[in-house]
């Protein structure tokens, strides 16, 4: 390894990556590819000690593609391409409080989610990332094979639309918008062939997916829940402790995540980019 070189430290046996020695306002080539392989291998990356004001955080996420707005999140301040994850002492609910991956409920779902660290708890915040990879894998075989030839049904009006779950909480109304750009239901495979990857992954979410193509709500819970144990088991697990100037990177399409809600009465302020993906397709394709 040379000076140029970055440092990957495995977080977990099960999920995520370190990624030390790169400072990335000034990536060299060798260390940029370095890191895609990273991202590519381990399915979500974090950084330490990254001081980039919100200029340099829109550069680095352009870098990997086009940047796909949230329609539904607060905006920062000046920066509309960069959303605002924020939880303020007085607020009791957070922002992502459950398993769940970005943008499910679009055609084309978004590739990944760059989340910097701004304002942090004394303590708690932490994020959980979960490793669809490893989810698929370790299913029975007959069950792959079932689930290879299906399709669920992925949306989002059960959260942000008007009669969403946020409707009854006043905090949300400071938090999410456009209630009406909530769009239609959308079609994925259930296990999907990776586009940066080549691998299978399961790709069913508790957030946004409603139910199994053809299959009713009620049929598809018991196989939907069963899925969503499974794929939270602690060895295809990692969990994250912040600190400022932390970014974490996860890809959509092969990991889950989860903000712990556990700092009462503290403030928590990340910024967040997403960046675009594209159409997903079936693991047999």
């Amino acid at each position: 390894m040379t000076c140029d070189s970055v440092q990957v430290h495995k977080l977990t046996g099960g999920c995520g990556a370190e990624i030390l020695g790169v400072d990335l306002r000034s990536m060299s080539n060798r260390q940029w590819d370095e890191v895609q392989h990273a991202f590519r291998e381990h399915g979500v990356v974090f950084f330490r000690d990254q001081q980039l004001t919100p200029e340099q955080h829109l550069e680095f996420a352009r870098r990997w593609a086009p940047i796909d707005v949230n329609r539904f999140f607060t905006a920062v301040q000046g920066y509309p391409e960069i959303a605002e994850v924020r939880k303020e002492p007085e607020q009791k609910t957070n922002i992502g409080g459950g398993w769940h991956t970005d943008h499910s409920y679009d055609q084309e779902p978004a590739m990944g989610s760059i989340l910097l660290a701004r304002e942090l708890p004394e303590e708690g915040g932490d994020t959980l990332f979960a490793n669809m990879y490893r989810a698929f894998e370790t299913l029975s075989p007959g069950l792959q094979r079932t689930l290879e030839g299906m399709r669920a049904v992925h949306g989002s009006a059960h959260i942000f639309g008007a009669k969403g779950v946020h409707k009854d909480n006043p905090e949300s109304a400071k938090r999410f918008a456009n209630q009406h750009l909530v769009g239609d239901d959308v079609l994925h495979p259930v296990v999907i062939r990776h586009p940066l990857s080549g691998r299978k992954a399961l790709y069913v979410n508790p957030g946004f997916t409603l139910r199994f193509e053809d299959w009713t709500v009620e049929d598809s819970r018991p196989l939907l829940d069963y899925l969503f144990r499974h794929a939270t088991r602690p060895e295809f697990t990692c969990r994250f402790r912040w600190r400022e100037g932390s970014i974490a990177f996860w890809d959509n399409r092969a990991t889950w995540h989860y903000a712990a809600n556990d700092y009462q009465g503290e403030r928590r302020l990340m910024h967040r980019i997403t960046v675009s993906g594209c159409a997903l397709q079936p693991a047999t394709a």
